[in-house]
């Protein structure tokens, strides 16, 4: 046992779909046609299924809410460990497999649905009634990974953790420090909300049908508070973008082309050096605690055109 499957009592069946032969089966019997557009890569690796399950620490008295079932892998191995599971599935033809592979788990329940427009607060408060924590665990389409991170985020949702597998750049992104080249808009979002850990890397080769990249295991351990505290929070987030517009320019030049004017721009110099911050340094150096110093100076700086 490694490291990453301690903790989880976990163990697979013959009835578990998580093999390449299983899912080829599957596929085959119900004349499923995987879509590129949604992004279909199914999991077929119960070391790595392990591995997620361990990392979203759930328990009898605990709910998953999943992101995109595919036909029941993850599924029936969150099924095992969580008092209540609740999996949102798009696309319409795996609902009738998902039946099949779901029906040994009364716990199980699938939604059919697009995260993206789904009311997920509304579902949280209906399907996890009684529920002492929800942590959301999927293994999400790499085309669309970012909006649903960012609105499970955004909606400030009561979760514990978000334990999701997706495309390996992204994780890095998501994981990164000040400093690096993975480091930006993204990184800060994340980890404004978030503490941001690497579980496992899960080569491509453990997927039917293969993907081009490889993908990680990241989990986000919610805050109880964010990061830093901002008067405005849309603001922050705005000077954020802001500075890493084009990465290899200045601070001082991404922030004079979007809140300044050819008028107004020498004020910038004297705010950032009034924040602690070189004019001369590159968004991707500045820690997030910088960034907050630098929103708050300009909230306060009459020049500043947040209008535009």
């Amino acid at each position: 046992m490694n490291q990453n499957e301690q903790g989880t009592g976990l163990s697979m069946s013959a009835q578990d779909v998580a093999t390449p032969g299983r899912t080829k089966e599957i596929l085959k019997k119900n004349h499923l046609v995987l879509k590129k557009s949604l992004g279909q890569n199914f999991l077929t690796d119960g070391n790595v299924l392990r591995s997620i399950i361990s990392a979203a620490e759930l328990a009898s008295d605990k709910g998953a809410l999943e992101i995109g079932p595919g036909i029941g892998a993850l599924t029936q191995q969150l099924a095992k460990e969580a008092g209540r599971v609740v999996a949102v599935e798009i696309d319409r033809r795996l609902l009738p497999i998902l039946e099949e592979t779901l029906a040994p788990y009364e716990t199980a329940e699938v939604i059919h649905g697009d995260v993206l427009k789904l009311d997920l607060r509304k579902i949280i408060s209906e399907k996890f009634a009684g529920i002492s924590g929800i942590s959301v665990v999927a293994n999400l389409p790499y085309y669309i990974t970012t909006p649903i991170i960012m609105k499970l985020l955004e909606e400030k949702l009561p979760l514990e953790n978000i334990v999701v597998m997706i495309q390996k750049e992204v994780a890095d992104r998501m994981a990164a420090k000040p400093g690096g080249k993975e480091y930006g808009s993204l990184s800060i979002a994340v980890q404004y909300y978030c503490e941001a850990q690497q579980v496992a890397i899960v080569p491509r080769t453990v997927f039917v049908p293969q993907p081009n990249v490889d993908s990680a295991v990241i989990r986000l351990r919610l805050r109880k508070e964010p990061a830093v505290a901002v008067t405005d929070e849309a603001f922050f987030f705005e000077v954020v973008q802001a500075s890493f517009a084009q990465r290899r320019k200045t601070i001082y030049n991404n922030l004079a082309a979007r809140f300044f004017t050819k008028e107004t721009k020498p004020e910038l110099e004297a705010l950032l050096l009034g924040a602690g911050i070189e004019p001369i340094r590159r968004g991707e150096t500045l820690s997030m605690e910088e960034y907050a110093r630098l929103t708050e100076a300009l909230l306060s700086c009459p020049s500043c055109n947040r209008s535009k």
